[in-house]
């Protein structure tokens, strides 16, 4: 898949777009791009994303916790079919722009001839810009309904509650928590269960406290969310004990499935009682399923 951060990155060619952020590419936006992507078949357009970074709500002010990185967000929409996808660096100039100039610069200008959206989609200057004005341009603006439940925000307010597998099923997949391994105490290790403690990016949502069953690719993996009270901990940590696993794997990035809260964490009368209740969790870990 072609990623352009401007439209001039991009040939001018007859094309089949989907436009949004699609932030978490949830059941929703999967729909939008669905439609585009079926429009493009046979060859004669081609299936093309236009989405925005950073989320166009925090640049008006807003705080959003994002359902996935910019990054991961583009390896699920070529998971889906996408061949081009033009990534608009949204800044103030871009929201101030006449609905009609951003058609022209962002849509016309790469060749659009199909666009797609979710129903209420605005755009441009006051929002003003919709697939009416689009259709005033002679572009075929076609509007995808949307999934009835289904929004980032529900998911976002599941994810904060632990509630893993109804997230999943808005998704579509299992929610994922994403960074880089970094150093941590080597706690883990000295109890016979070496975790992997991920940096995670602070614009991104990390899921409620709790220990949780899930996989890194297809690997199981029991991971462990919260502040470590057995230790006194008060920093946030997002730990990952990977199933029968021997490696070295600070540096690598991880995205890491959750299918499954085990429990609270919370302290133990002892050090045994925390190892037994770690084995406890691993063995629910291997015994876990994906929710969808």
């Amino acid at each position: 898949m072609n990623v352009a951060r401007s439209a001039a990155e991009l040939e001018v060619c007859p094309r089949a777009v989907a436009i949004g952020t699609f932030d978490g590419v949830h059941l929703g936006h999967r729909a939008v791009v669905r439609a585009a992507v079926d429009a493009g078949r046979g060859g004669a357009l081609r299936p093309t994303v236009v989405t925005f970074h950073p989320h166009p709500r925090t640049v008006l002010g807003k705080r959003v916790e994002l359902l996935a990185t910019l990054e991961r967000r583009l390896e699920l929409l070529e998971a889906a079919g996408v061949e081009d996808v033009l990534v608009v660096q949204f800044r103030p100039e871009i929201a101030a722009l006449e609905p009609a100039d951003f058609a022209r610069q962002y849509l016309l200008g790469i060749g659009a001839e199909v666009v797609v959206a979710g129903t209420g989609f605005h755009f441009g200057k006051g929002r003003a810009g919709d697939l009416a004005l689009l259709r005033d341009l002679g572009v075929d603006a076609r509007e995808v309904p949307l999934v009835e439940g289904v929004s980032s925000t529900r998911i976002r307010q599941l994810a904060q509650a632990g509630d893993v597998e109804d997230a999943a099923r808005l998704l579509g997949r299992p929610l994922e928590v994403e960074g880089q391994v970094v150093g941590g105490d080597r706690r883990g290790g000295t109890l016979g269960f070496p975790t992997a403690n991920l940096a995670v990016d602070p614009e991104v949502l990390v899921p409620g406290f709790g220990i949780y069953a899930g996989a890194v690719d297809e690997r199981r993996a029991a991971v462990s969310i919260g502040v470590n009270p057995h230790y006194g901990g008060t920093e946030r940590r997002i730990e990952a004990y990977l199933l029968d696993w021997e490696g070295d794997l600070y540096g690598d990035r991880l995205v890491v499935e959750l299918w499954q809260r085990l429990r609270d964490e919370r302290a133990f009368g002892s050090e045994a009682e925390l190892v037994e209740q770690i084995a406890r969790d691993v063995e629910q870990t291997r015994a876990a399923q994906p929710p969808v």
